[in-house]
């Protein structure tokens, strides 16, 4: 009997994935590429790149899965999948030093290790899950597959079988005679263990503190050619246990459940995203699993934050700013402007990864949240000039602003970053009118970051978002982006006196 095989613990009964996002385009510009990459250090060899790309199509989904990640934040759940997937490490890692080795038995012992090892863990999370009292769907149909699966004729039956060999070959025993350069091996009859006197006699020239050069042994690695044929004469002395550890072991790849294989993959993905945001926690940062409402609906995030950036933060002992972000009834639009380095594009950012990351199932930066079901991300930031390419930045950047456009939907979000900055001002607002007029007629919902100031007002779907400054000192950026009237202030003036560059100043400094 084999675990059921439609069982995930990232897609419901019924939901397969609805395939790639367009990783490429959007992970760069929101920063998402080198989030999750961090995410993946330590769990390479689970290869769980390609669920972050893998953003959920519904809300029962998204809902299945926040409560699997829920219950991995509980401790009795967490401690019983990190010593189920500490096993399977060792399972694994028999598996494959077995299949690279060259003598025959040791390719055995290692595959009887590799299966007595998978029975364990599964054994182990069959009894340890449902004691921990898991709540999501997922969790507690796995606790009962896995209690099936571990009672089931085939794998108790392989599995007792297994110990019992086990339980053979470690009584096997025998004595090797050495008389000059012969050895004889024969079934050990209780002779005298001489190994412990050798040592005991040869100790009196051991010298500490003194550096050894020595051959060192690399363990069971290999056997040379004498241990082979030691070892060939052992089966020959012991041949019933050993033509029980070849029927076993033939069949070890075929006793690894597919199933489990799954889920000990998949399971790892909502672990390293939150190990990864555990940090951030600890240094007092909210998350929040956000409530995701089909149709459209408000955007309600509090004290949300760019979550690359906040990552790097933390590295450097620099304070994360946090933001609202709000967007109810007919508003669909935030038009963030204000001054150069203010804060306006990681807040754009902040607002792309929020949409994203709830798509992902998992907790989103901010202390509460709720967000519409987007069907896609679109991003559309600033790229540099390619020579290859015939077409100049402004064509190239209205391409992709078409290409958005012809594939939003009510349900797309898009982020704008500095769009058309590399044409006039007055071309800038013609563009942007248009581009703002097509979101909002297409009902989408957008973050623009301009510094257009006259594009905040145009539509009553669009509100007027500024990075601010701080009072008593305007060449100090709070970071802060609060709902304000765009005001046209760059503060230009006041950042040119701070660095001796105010016309004011460059006029002293000319000649006479």
């Amino acid at each position: 009997m084999s675990v059921h095989p439609a069982f995930s613990v990232l897609w419901p009964p019924g939901v397969v994935p609805s395939g790639h996002e367009e990783a490429d385009a959007i992970f760069p510009d929101l920063n998402l590429g080198v989030l999750f990459e961090a995410a993946l250090v330590g769990r390479e060899r689970y290869d769980l790149r390609p669920f972050f790309s893998e953003p959920l199509a519904s809300v029962e989904a998204i809902v299945y899965r926040q409560e699997v990640a829920r219950d991995l934040e509980g401790p009795g759940v967490r401690e019983a999948i990190d010593r189920f997937a500490a096993a399977m490490a060792d399972a694994h890692a028999e598996r494959e030093r077995a299949e690279q080795r060259t003598y025959r038995y040791q390719r055995l012992v290692g595959a009887l290790a590799a299966l007595l090892h998978y029975g364990d863990a599964v054994e182990a999370l069959a009894r340890a899950l449902p004691a921990a009292g898991p709540r999501s769907a997922g969790l507690r149909a796995l606790g009962v597959d896995l209690a099936a699966y571990v009672a089931g004729p085939e794998f108790r039956s392989r599995l007792d079988t297994a110990r019992a060999v086990d339980g053979e070959l470690s009584g096997v025993a025998y004595a090797l005679r050495i008389d000059g350069t012969r050895i004889g091996v024969e079934p050990f009859a209780g002779e005298a263990d001489y190994s412990v006197e050798v040592e005991r006699t040869f100790a009196r020239f051991r010298q500490h503190g003194t550096k050894e050069y020595r051959f060192r042994s690399h363990g069971f690695d290999e056997f040379n050619h004498v241990e082979e044929e030691i070892f060939d004469h052992v089966v020959t002395l012991f041949p019933a246990p050993f033509a029980h550890l070849e029927t076993v072991a033939a069949g070890v790849a075929d006793f690894f459940d597919p199933v489990v294989l799954r889920f000990e993959r998949e399971v790892q993905f909502l672990l390293s995203y939150l190990d990864l945001i555990a940090p951030l926690r600890a240094a007092g940062l909210g998350f929040a699993y956000p409530e995701v409402t089909p149709g459209p609906s408000e955007i309600s995030v509090g004290a949300t934050f760019d979550l690359a950036l906040a990552g790097s933060a933390g590295r450097h002992d620099a304070p994360v700013v946090a933001n609202e972000v709000r967007l109810s009834g007919p508003e669909r639009v935030l038009v963030v402007t204000g001054p150069n380095q203010g804060g306006k594009t990681t807040f754009a950012r902040s607002v792309g990864q929020l949409c994203y990351l709830a798509r992902l199932g998992v907790p989103v930066p901010g202390e509460e949240a709720r967000l519409p079901l987007c069907d896609r991300v679109f991003t559309l930031f600033d790229r540099a000039e390619r020579p290859e390419e015939l077409q100049g930045k402004l064509e190239e950047e209205l391409h992709r602003a078409r290409e958005i456009l012809r594939r939003a939907t009510p349900a797309s979000v898009i982020v704008l970053n500095e769009s058309f900055s590399s044409t006039s001002l007055s071309d800038a607002v013609f563009l942007g009118r248009k581009v703002l007029g097509a979101i909002i007629e297409r009902g989408a919902r957008a973050v623009y970051v301009t510094f257009a100031d006259e594009l905040a007002t145009v539509d009553p779907a669009a509100v007027s978002v500024v990075a601010q400054v701080r009072p008593d000192d305007p060449t100090v950026r709070t970071f802060r982006v609060i709902r304000a009237a765009a005001d046209g202030r760059a503060f230009a003036t006041a950042i040119a006196a701070k660095y001796g560059l105010s016309y004011a100043q460059l006029a002293a400094g000319l000649p006479s």
